[in-house]
């Protein structure tokens, strides 16, 4: 096997052509991988597949910046497709890694990727089963772009948007914002990306830990807070469902110093992306165990519960002030915030 060392300081076009070069790459990429990767380089995988009903999902990652503060692209492209896949009940098991790499990225860069990528698959006990790597020419990419496909296997009941109901309470993980203002300070230079850290990370084990410690039935459905924010999974469980849903302003999880940035920016943190987050649709009979299950693992300590789906027939989303006030929470129509992941 070729040592890393021996490799040449940036990608080049030629480690995308097949040859001597290729093989190299692919390498250091097996390399860096270690245990979590498994392919013997055939074509196609061949695994074996734990009972009759499995979840397959699959997602492009082109992030800006691709390395920040406390992660990188590799990090998320994982913790994208994990979380993915935990959120309709689903125990991730295996992933794909595509990789589109810009002649001229330092291999410094590249091998930051590639161990983001096998530590965060060693934390989600997921293996990378086969690959492909394509080079482009310098200015055809952002450095580097992934593409994950994930498979899981059902150990509980999956989990459905259609499942929510009438009375049903909404349970957020953790703080919302962290993501966005880390991105956007580094970005800017706003200088909030030493206080205001990425939330990113692989929520399967939390949500394994929920549905463990719930009774069958507690948790209606789960759903990862990315683009768009809260306000986006809202309108979509609003529309599903044909109620109303209300969330109470003072009961947003946001950091003091991610409150700070985004009102310096502008920015609602309801709107802003995570990475790190969920949003748990829970029986109200069983709030307190659910809050408390969450609690129980790091991911989760700061759970809280934020609103409910109402009664009122209809697809809006309000936020609640103090005093009792109701306010249409509206969706965003476009890009009024720039990309992150």
């Amino acid at each position: 096997m070729t040592s890393p060392a021996t490799i040449a300081d940036e990608i080049v076009l030629d480690h995308g052509s097949g040859a001597e070069l290729s093989h190299e790459l692919v390498s250091l990429i097996v390399e860096t991988l270690g245990d979590v990767y498994i392919g013997e380089m055939e074509d196609s995988a061949t695994l074996p597949i734990e009972g009759t009903r499995i979840a397959m999902t699959t997602d492009s990652f082109v992030v800006d910046p691709p390395f920040f503060g406390n992660g990188d692209i590799g990090k998320i492209a994982v913790c994208g497709t994990v979380n993915d896949l935990a959120v309709v009940g689903a125990r991730p098991v295996y992933l794909t890694l595509g990789m589109i790499i810009e002649a001229g990225l330092p291999m410094s860069l590249l091998t930051r990727v590639l161990t983001s990528i096998r530590d965060t698959a060693r934390e989600a006990g997921v293996l990378i089963v086969c690959g492909d790597t394509k080079v482009v020419r310098r200015g055809e990419a952002d450095q580097i772009y992934l593409n994950t496909a994930g498979v899981g296997v059902f150990e509980h009941a999956p989990l459905r948007m259609r499942d929510v109901r009438p009375g049903d309470r909404v349970i957020l993980s953790g703080p919302v914002g962290d993501h966005t203002v880390h991105l956007l300070s580094i970005r800017e230079g706003l200088g909030f990306e030493r206080r205001v850290l990425s939330d990113c990370a692989p929520l399967n084990g939390m949500l394994d830990g929920l549905l463990s410690r719930t009774a069958p039935g507690a948790v209606r459905s789960v759903r990862d807070v990315t683009r768009g924010g809260l306000a986006a999974v809202l309108h979509e469980y609003a529309g599903v469902t044909g109620h109303v849903i209300a969330v109470d302003r003072a009961a947003l999880p946001v950091r003091y110093e991610t409150r700070m940035a985004t009102d310096m920016l502008g920015i609602d943190p309801i709107h802003t992306a995570n990475e790190g987050c969920v949003c748990v649709f829970a029986d109200p009979a069983a709030e307190a165990e659910v809050l408390a299950a969450l609690r129980a693992h790091p991911y989760g300590a700061n759970a809280v519960a934020v609103g409910e789906v109402t009664g009122r027939a209809g697809t809006a989303v309000l936020t609640r002030e103090p005093g009792g006030h109701e306010s249409v929470l509206e969706e965003l129509q476009g890009a009024e915030l720039p990309r992150l992941c």
